[in-house]
């Protein structure tokens, strides 16, 4: 069993660069499927997630070969769309071969979506979308089947703005007879790099990054060299891992503008920043002010910057509120934190945070990334040693977090117990 060991840190300093987003490389990596060449992604991010989905692709007998960050896939060989229910029991876009290999293959078996689990991450938009293009799906307990035998582009309006859904239907329209103009559809930045991607392989996609996306089909799709887009998330989470400390960190590789709406609400809780072409300075020298938080979809505050600027807020001086109508069950890291000292109360969706308590260090665990890295924050501040379990999550969306971390000044280390013979509270 392994656990990370989180001691209090004295103010981060130094420089961070951030690797290529993980939701956009997993999109990126199923959309290969589409080319009837070798496509080449640069800057993809080396974690578990990336791990599951070359998986994947090798069993359904694509090529992967990869060398750090650069990854080489040639979709020719494949000669299965069986994607086993454990694999995408494992993480939550495996659905993304659904678009990928449909119009070529005709049908897919793939089991329900996992990863983080926030009560139900429903796929009915995706369902919904790729019907209106002739897809037909058959529901079993453990996994589902999609098939068509040719799909046609049409107008689709997404009944809410959902990212996972937009690249979805995307991915299956690029190749569809005819035009298909997608509504409602989500600007993440992952639509966007997604699209350039498609459109470098020979696809005609417009509009991506607005609410309205057009997509002209083609008839075949060749290969490319694409840089996958830097983790915004990531760079997030660093910049208020210098909050927690009182230090001062520079994130590089980073689009500034993909971080607008939390640098916002960073300077408004008391951070200042200095900001450069592809990168960002935050200095957290002052002090930390309470202030009120909603999430949004993109691009307002997202629901993934919730834990970890739950983490810096425990510092401020009178009550915060958090609101998350995004995910309103994404609240278990509050209960860790109640564990380590802190004052929240959670109720429908929002949670409170009452002034300042002094955090103490205690067995905690991680449900989810996000959690993970907000536990790690909070560990940071905490007196004596914080222990974090379920780390595997922290995994699946962080490349080289330790090391990373302890580069700038945090006191974090992997612990191992190779006997598998741990305290109980390692099972809270």
């Amino acid at each position: 069993m392994k656990w990370l060991e989180v001691e209090h840190s004295k103010p981060l300093q130094g420089r961070l660069s951030v690797a290529g987003a993980k939701n956009s490389s997993l999109a990126l990596l199923a959309a290969c499927c589409l080319a009837e060449e070798q496509v080449v992604l640069d800057n993809v991010p080396n974690i578990s997630d990336i791990d599951l989905v070359c998986k994947i692709l090798k069993e359904i007998g694509a090529s992967v070969v990869h060398n750090n960050r650069c990854y080489a896939i040639n979709p020719k060989g494949i000669n299965s769309t069986y994607i086993k229910p454990e694999y995408s029991k494992a993480f939550r876009t495996a659905y993304y071969f659904i678009g990928s290999l449909l119009v070529r293959h005709k049908r897919i078996t793939i089991g329900y979506p996992g990863g983080d689990n926030f009560v139900s991450r429903p796929i009915d938009q995706h369902i919904k979308g790729l019907e209106a293009l002739g897809a037909k799906f058959t529901f079993y307990q453990d996994y589902y089947v999609v098939e068509a035998d040719a799909l046609t582009g049409t107008d689709i309006y997404f009944d809410c703005i959902t990212c996972g859904a937009t690249i979805n239907v995307m991915l299956a329209a690029v190749l569809a007879k005819g035009k298909t103009i997608l509504y409602n559809a989500a600007k993440d930045p992952e639509v966007v790099d997604t699209a350039i991607l498609l459109n470098k392989m020979g696809a005609k996609v417009y509009g991506a990054g607005t609410d309205t996306i057009r997509i002209q089909g083609v008839n075949e799709l060749g290969g490319c060299v694409h840089t996958v887009v830097p983790d915004r998330l990531i760079a997030g989470a660093y910049l208020m891992a210098a909050g927690v400390t009182g230090g001062e960190l520079t994130i590089n590789n980073v689009l500034p503008e993909q971080l607008s709406s939390c640098i916002n609400k960073l300077k408004e809780i008391g951070m200042d920043f200095s900001i450069a072409d592809n990168s960002i300075t935050g200095n957290a020298s002052g002090k930390i002010k309470a202030t009120r938080v909603r999430t949004g979809k993109y691009p307002m505050f997202e629901t993934d910057f919730q834990q970890p600027i739950t983490a810096l807020l425990l510092k401020a001086e009178g009550r915060s509120v958090i609101s998350d109508k995004i995910y309103p069950h994404r609240f278990n890291h509050c209960e860790q934190f109640n564990r380590m000292g802190a004052d929240i109360t959670v109720k429908r969706g929002v949670a409170r945070i009452n002034s300042y308590q002094k955090l103490v260090g205690t067995w905690v665990r991680a449900n989810d990334i996000r959690a993970g890295i907000s536990l790690v924050l909070a560990g940071m501040m905490a007196d004596k040693k914080t222990y974090i379990t379920g780390i595997e999550h922290i995994e699946r969306g962080y490349e080289n977090i330790i090391e990373e971390l302890k580069s700038v000044g945090a006191k974090v280390k992997l612990c191992k117990d190779d006997d598998n013979e741990i305290d109980a509270k390692l099972l809270l």
